[in-house]
C-alpha cells in the first residue's frame, strides 16, 4: 500500500504524516510536496518525497503514480478562483495516475454556508466524483487555532477579547484532532465514498471564551461585542492590513449569522476524543 500526502511539510499535512508513522510503516508513505528540499526531515525518516506543484498538473501526475490512498489537502492560495484551478489539476493527475482512493480536506457542511470559500470546497468534490474514483470527504471545521491563539494574551491587558461575534457560537476543531481524522481514514479501510463533518460535538461563544481566559488567568475578561465595521477598524489600528482586518471582521461575522453553529459527532467517532477548548486557551495562553 502506497499512501500519498499532498502539502505534506505544511502545518496541516506535517501533523497528518506524524500520526500516520504511529499506524504505518514509513516505507508506505509518499510525500507530495512542492519544495522538496523542504522535506528533508521526512526522508531521514524513511519516507519517500516526490516533487509535486498544483500548478503543475503533468508533475502531480508522475508524483501519483502506485497511488493506493491520496490525500489531497486544499491549496492555501487566496485566490479562489486560481485554488479550483489548481484543484482541478490535482483531480485530473489523480485520475489519469490511477489513483484507488482520495480523501479530500473540504469544509464542514458546505452546502448551507455563505463563506465563498465554500463555493471552493463543494467544485472540487463535483471534480472529484467525475472521476469515479472511491473517495472520503473529510469536511474540516475552521481551525480553533484561528480564534485561539497567542494573540489573546492581549485581552487579559485590556479586560476583554473584542470580535463582532455577537453571540454566535463556534464549531472550531484543532489542527492537530484533523490530522489525527486525516490519518484514521488514510490508515483504515471503510471510508469510501463517505462525507464526514469534522467539527466540534460541542459548540462555543466568545462569552464561554472569555469566561476561560478569565478561569485561567485569574483576572476577569468579558467579551465585548462591536459591529463589523468597528472590529475591522480595531484590527487595522494593532496593525493588520486592511484586507486580512477584512477578513477575519467577515469570519466573525459569518459565526454572528450562524455560519459555524452546527456540530456533528464524526470528528469524536473517528478519532475517540476531542481537545477541550480550554485545553487550546491554556496552551494559546502559555505561548
Amino acid at each position: 500500500m502506497s499512501i500519498m500526502i499532498t502539502g505534506a511539510t505544511g502545518e496541516l499535512g506535517s501533523l497528518v504524516v506524524n500520526h500516520l508513522l504511529k499506524k504505518v510503516a514509513a516505507d508506505q508513505i509518499v510525500a507530495v510536496v512542492r519544495n522538496v528540499e523542504k522535506a528533508a526531515a521526512l526522508a531521514d525518516l524513511g519516507i519517500e518525497v516526490r516533487h509535486g506543484d498544483y500548478n503543475d498538473q503533468e508533475s502531480l501526475t508522475q508524483a501519483f503514480a502506485g497511488a493506493s490512498k491520496l490525500l489531497f489537502i486544499s491549496s492555501p492560495d487566496n485566490d479562489d478562483t486560481q485554488r479550483i484551478v489548481q484543484h482541478a489539476n490535482v483531480v485530473k493527475a489523480a485520475r489519469d495516475a490511477g489513483v484507488k482512493h482520495i480523501a479530500y480536506t473540504g469544509f464542514a457542511f458546505a452546502e448551507q454556508s455563505v463563506i465563498p470559500l465554500a463555493h471552493v470546497h463543494l467544485a472540487t468534490e463535483q471534480a472529484i466524483r467525475t472521476t469515479k474514483i472511491p473517495f472520503t470527504f473529510l469536511r474540516n471545521a475552521l481551525y480553533t487555532e484561528v480564534f485561539v491563539n497567542p494573540g489573546l494574551g492581549a485581552s487579559i491587558a485590556h479586560g476583554a477579547v473584542v470580535t463582532n461575534t455577537g453571540t454566535g457560537r463556534i464549531n472550531s476543531a484543532t489542527r492537530n484532532d484533523l490530522a489525527l481524522a486525516a490519518a484514521a481514514v488514510l490508515a483504515e479501510d471503510g471510508h469510501e465514498n463517505k462525507t464526514y463533518n469534522l467539527v466540534s460535538s460541542q459548540t462555543w461563544s466568545y462569552d464561554e471564551l472569555a469566561q476561560l481566559i478569565s478561569e485561567i488567568s485569574g483576572k476577569q475578561v468579558v467579551h465585548q461585542a462591536v459591529s463589523f465595521e468597528e472590529e475591522k477598524n480595531i484590527l487595522i489600528g494593532a496593525g493588520f492590513p486592511e484586507p486580512v482586518a477584512a477578513l477575519f471582521a467577515g469570519i466573525y461575522q459569518a459565526v454572528a449569522e450562524g455560519e459555524t453553529s452546527k456540530s456533528a459527532d464524526d470528528l469524536k467517532n473517528l478519532i475517540g476524543s476531542e481537545t477541550p477548548l480550554k485545553a487550546s486557551v491554556q496552551q494559546a495562553l502559555q505561548g
